[in-house]
């Protein structure tokens, strides 16, 4: 059996019914879909997606990208994309396991190879063809879930092979840039963790390129090259994804969602929801129920 084939058999056995499952292994998530779903807005965390079976795209702003068992994709910093599952079925589902760049392992190995930083005009979202010794590493990662009690030892050690395989790979300029202090790049992604822990707040945009250690202006500048959005809109969409999840997920109504998220006006939260997943809440959640596939955003 090849490693692809491999990986597709563990993820399909420690997966539980559709959408995305969480695992033993925090960095670690299996994603599972039975059918194609529609184009479903969300933030990708910086991490690597290797699919072992089918086939999705991705989008921010107006460039995609397809990646299958024959590609894998990588995210550079966070980022609000939209994901949609194009070849998935109950008898060949779409299979893919995600795992989480760890920022303070990936700082850890570059200081421990001591090598500079070179300009690069890499995309903070890019596929690659795959590789054989990544697969090899997802394979090990994901296998451990048969062995729980070996995931403490041996799970940061395969994680960090991985990690130092993207770095030596064709995106490593990239990684480098985001892990290096200073950077734009890394400033960036610092401002998108301060919008992220208070996305449910007013933010100042001072405060925001403050924390940052950037100009109001240069953030602004900066993180909608990278993130096709201003910060404002990043926190907007941030706000209806976990208005979304806790009517999906947790009963919520809409007007109790919008408010836990920081929307005092209903009519603006439900003009803001239509604008972002094309139905009011209300008729985006029945479909949802309905149609369960259509929520599979990784």
């Amino acid at each position: 059996m090849n490693r692809i084939a491999e990986l597709s058999t563990l993820i399909d056995r420690h997966v539980v019914g559709t959408g995305i499952c969480s695992t033993a292994m925090p960095h670690v998530s299996l994603i599972r879909a039975d059918a194609p779903s529609t184009p479903t807005p969300a933030v990708y965390e910086a991490s690597l997606c290797i699919i072992a079976q089918g086939s999705k795209r991705v989008s921010i702003g107006e460039h995609s990208v397809i990646y299958d068992a024959a590609h894998y994709l990588l995210v550079s910093v966070d980022l609000p994309l939209v994901g949609h599952v194009l070849d998935a079925s109950p008898e060949r589902p779409y299979l893919c396991c995600k795992i989480d760049l760890d920022a303070a392992m990936l700082a850890d190995l570059m200081a421990s190879e001591g090598s500079g930083v070179a300009r690069t005009a890499l995309p903070v979202l890019g596929v690659y063809p795959g590789d054989p010794d990544l697969i090899d590493a997802a394979c090990r990662l994901v296998g451990l879930l048969d062995r729980p009690d070996t995931i403490r030892a041996l799970a940061p050690l395969i994680e960090r092979e991985i990690l130092y395989r993207l770095l030596t790979g064709p995106h490593g300029p990239m990684l480098r840039h985001v892990a290096t202090a200073g950077s734009h790049l890394n400033q960036v992604s610092r401002a998108i963790a301060a919008i992220r822990r208070r996305f449910d707040a007013p933010i100042r945009i001072d405060d925001v390129a403050a924390e940052a250690g950037m100009s109001a202006s240069s953030l602004h500048a900066h993180f909608k090259a990278i993130t096709r959005m201003t910060p404002l809109e990043y926190q907007k969409q941030l706000r209806l994804q976990e208005a979304r999840r806790l009517m999906l997920t947790e009963g919520a109504t809409a007007s109790t969602a919008g408010f836990a998220v920081g929307y005092d006006n209903p009519s603006q939260f439900s003009r803001e929801y239509r604008r972002l997943f094309g139905a009011p809440p209300r008729a985006d959640i029945e479909r949802l129920h309905a149609a369960p596939a259509a929520a599979v955003a990784l």
